[in-house]
């Protein structure tokens, strides 16, 4: 199951992603993903990076996280590419051995997947920036389980709420925990009037069935 942080601070984090534009919310006006889904969001984590306050404050609640929920950890590791900022950082706070995970082995040089240093058998955490269908996050659980390290869970900045992806974090017996989510953020931006309330129903529909919203 996917879990979130304790209710202030998934509100908190969900303000600091408003804060600097990292989401776009607009129902109207429909982003297209990469995948062809239709969405009426438009999240980038990657803006929080040019704020250095706001960056502090994702990266501490980041490590609480790390330090009450995975204790057993004794290495991390980014997703590549957004999560490997947010990797370093956590590794260098808590002072954790730090390796990142490519989408797939690099075409020269050595062509590694993973790059870093580690030793078989290491309890490992991954570190996303976002988690959406699953899909790709849980393929880097594959491939550092096949590298021989002991997942123990994954941690996030931000979740879609996706049935799908917490369906497949079970099946793939992975414990994962985003710092907000997106209901959270829906409540957020009509109470702070980001969005108009009739809205709200649409928003949230979308995130039941997101393949076929839209169409």
């Amino acid at each position: 199951m996917i879990q979130f942080c304790r209710m202030t601070n998934e509100k908190t984090v969900a303000e600091k992603l408003l804060q600097v534009n990292a989401v776009k919310l607009n129902p109207k006006e429909p982003f297209t993903w990469a995948s062809g889904w239709k969405s009426p969001i438009y999240c980038d984590n990657r803006k929080l990076l040019g704020y250095p306050y706001v960056r502090d404050f994702i990266k501490s609640e980041m490590c609480n996280v790390i330090f009450e929920r995975f204790p057993e950890a004794e290495l991390l590791a980014g997703v590549a590419t957004a999560g490997i900022a947010w990797g370093a950082m956590a590794a260098d706070q808590l002072k954790l051995p730090y390796i990142y995970v490519r989408p797939k082995p690099k075409e020269h040089g050595l062509g590694n997947q993973i790059e870093g240093y580690y030793e078989k058998g290491m309890r490992v955490l991954i570190i996303e920036d976002l988690i959406s269908t699953g899909k790709s996050s849980l393929q880097v659980v594959d491939v550092a389980r096949n590298a021989g390290l002991e997942v123990v869970g994954m941690v996030s900045i931000f979740n879609y709420g996706f049935q799908a992806a917490e369906d497949a974090c079970k099946a793939a017996g992975v414990p994962a925990v985003s710092l907000t989510n997106y209901p959270t953020l829906i409540d957020l931006a009509i109470e702070k009037g980001t969005i108009d309330p009739e809205d709200q129903n649409t928003l949230l529909n979308w995130s039941k069935n997101p393949s076929e919203w839209g169409r």
